[in-house]
């Protein structure tokens, strides 16, 4: 699929460049209309377990309902507001009702952005463009990605301690002082498990020349091609189109330290 074939560093650069775009925007309407764009093209051009980026988004969204609710209702409201929106059996102030909306639609749009990216890029890949074309240090960025291996073998060792214990009669617990006592019983094992492994795999990759030295070839060289760019221009042309039309229908508004 097209996103998955995209250089990462290419992708994470243009992700944060709509972000920024987006952050600096006040009104509803156009971030609303750019994250169901993003989630279309997400969904359209990408290849993953659609179920699951569902219930991602369905987080994001009760998170944004919250974050709508709460601006609403503990806005500095003005005693004899000029224009008023009927919502759920009260009347709100109509700016309060619009702040709130801009904050939730962003909220929406970074979610759906960040989701595009998580969801469409191989880590490893991600890594080694950020070393390639990014010039992140490889001393760094090597051991970014040992960490993040080491994530599934933490959860499989977590486990395993606990099958252990329930070999040897180990019940879970259920006061919130046994939960401690059992948590102290998981957490030694797993960080000394940790060190050990942290302390095996510096020494692995010292020998084998994972080092700060940048003059190195990569097994799995990160290219950007013509086709790389085809996202970031057409991410940002229709951006770039909705915030004309905005103007076009006078709602557009540039972030002016409302909240």
């Amino acid at each position: 699929m097209f996103l998955h074939t995209l250089n990462p560093a290419m992708k994470a650069c243009t992700v944060v460049g709509l972000v920024f775009v987006l952050a600096c925007l006040f009104d509803p309407v156009t971030p609303l209309v750019f994250t169901l764009f993003t989630i279309t093209v997400t969904l359209v051009f990408g290849r993953f377990r659609k179920r699951v980026y569902v219930l991602y988004l369905s987080a994001f969204t009760l998170f944004a309902f919250g974050m709508l609710w709460t601006t609403i209702a503990f806005a500095d409201t003005p005693s004899q507001p000029e224009e008023t929106i009927p919502l759920a059996g009260f009347l709100f102030p109509k700016e309060d009702v619009l702040t709130a909306l801009a904050l939730s639609f962003r909220v929406m749009a970074f979610a759906a952005l960040s989701l595009l990216f998580v969801f469409t890029t191989n880590m490893v890949h991600f890594i080694l463009s950020l070393i390639q074309q990014l010039k992140l240090p490889p001393k760094l960025a090597y051991g970014l990605m040992a960490g993040y291996r080491f994530l599934p073998m933490m959860k499989e060792e977590f486990d395993q301690i606990r099958a252990a214990h329930r070999i040897r009669g180990v019940t879970e617990a259920n006061s919130i002082k046994g939960k401690f006592k059992q948590l102290k019983r998981y957490a030694i094992p797993l960080l000394a498990g940790a060190v050990r492994k942290a302390e095996r795999t510096a020494a692995a990759m010292e020998s084998k020349g994972f080092t700060s030295e940048r003059t190195r070839t990569y097994y799995r060289p990160m290219k950007i091609t013509g086709r790389d760019w085809i996202f970031p221009l057409v991410m940002f042309a229709v951006l770039g189109v909705l915030i004309v039309l905005s103007f076009q229908l006078d709602y557009f508004r540039w972030y002016n330290g409302q909240f």
